[in-house]
């Protein structure tokens, strides 16, 4: 296992020489370095699984902290708003993350001949685990395609689907078929996170979303704290706050545009809550961001 960890670490370093979260030809895989330390980053990310080879992380998800190593693996089933800081990175030995996304029709053909029933209540949307020999050496043949782009459509999709299968088998396994299977609490608020996904800037109507996946209120809220850490409300605020961040930086919005745009109706408590998030008020947070980039 140590000389494919070793081959990993050289061939992820050879494709990639720079910071920051790369693509690649490879279909729902990216590649994140980083040759320092980072602030806490906040971001909404799909279903994925990360293996970290190089470097540690902590990712916070509500009040819940996950820290992984070079050793560990960590996946993320639903579509969450989280906050992440690289804490061992530098630039001789940079942080290095293989970042592989799946959906839930991956999942159920992973599991397609294993009938195993997962039982509710359902668990945390994310879990971290150990890295398995099994696990590195399908990474690795994944990895060694970038230098056989010819066979990335045929051996990809095999390679892709055998991780995911090897995670699977863990023990905490169901903690990720939960989603996918329908008929689960699980599965059920997946739905209605999709849903504060796709209309974060609208009234958010928990009655209206029990209702929807068939819950009672208490139910309803109790599920959805179980898999995410945190309410309804809090889930819909941080991602209407990482949006409006998004649209300051990126489109270059001011305050109260980007507060409106995202479903704030007052300006200041758009700025109350930004700042008890990001440290800083949009203002001042976005200047400290650009100047950091410069």
């Amino acid at each position: 296992m140590v000389n494919n960890k070793n081959e990993l670490t050289d061939l992820v370093e050879k494709h990639f020489k720079t910071d920051g979260t790369h693509a690649t030809e490879i279909n729902h895989l990216s590649i994140v370095r980083a040759s320092t330390l980072t602030e806490p980053l906040h971001s909404i990310v799909e279903p994925s699984v990360c293996f970290i080879i190089q470097g540690s992380k902590i990712v916070m998800l509500g009040e819940a902290i996950f820290r992984y190593d070079s050793s560990q693996y960590l996946v993320i089933s639903v579509h969450l708003p989280i906050r992440g800081k690289i804490i061992e990175a530098m630039k001789e030995k940079p942080y290095l993350c293989i970042r592989l996304g799946f959906t839930t029709e991956q999942i159920l053909e992973a599991v397609a001949n294993h009938k195993e029933v997962v039982s509710d209540p359902p668990k945390r949307a994310m879990l971290v685990n150990k890295t398995t020999s099994e696990m590195t050496d399908a990474l690795l043949r994944l990895i060694r395609l970038l230098d056989t782009p010819k066979d990335i459509p045929v051996l990809a999709p095999l390679y892709q689907k055998e991780i995911l299968y090897r995670i699977l088998q863990k023990e905490d396994g169901d903690q990720i078929k939960q989603f996918a299977i329908l008929g689960t609490h699980a599965q059920a608020i997946k739905e209605t996170i999709q849903l504060i996904n796709q209309a974060y800037a609208e009234p958010l109507r928990v009655e209206e979303l029990a209702k929807a996946v068939n819950m009672s209120l208490s139910s309803f809220h109790h599920n959805f704290k179980l898999i995410t850490g945190m309410s309804p409300l809090q889930f819909q605020k941080m991602i209407r706050l990482q949006e409006a961040r998004r649209l300051l930086i990126a489109e270059g919005l001011e305050a109260a545009e980007a507060a409106f745009q995202v479903g704030y109706e007052s300006p200041s408590q758009f700025s109350r809550e930004y700042s008890r998030l990001f440290g800083l008020p949009p203002k001042s947070d976005v200047k400290k961001l650009q100047d950091n980039w410069k």
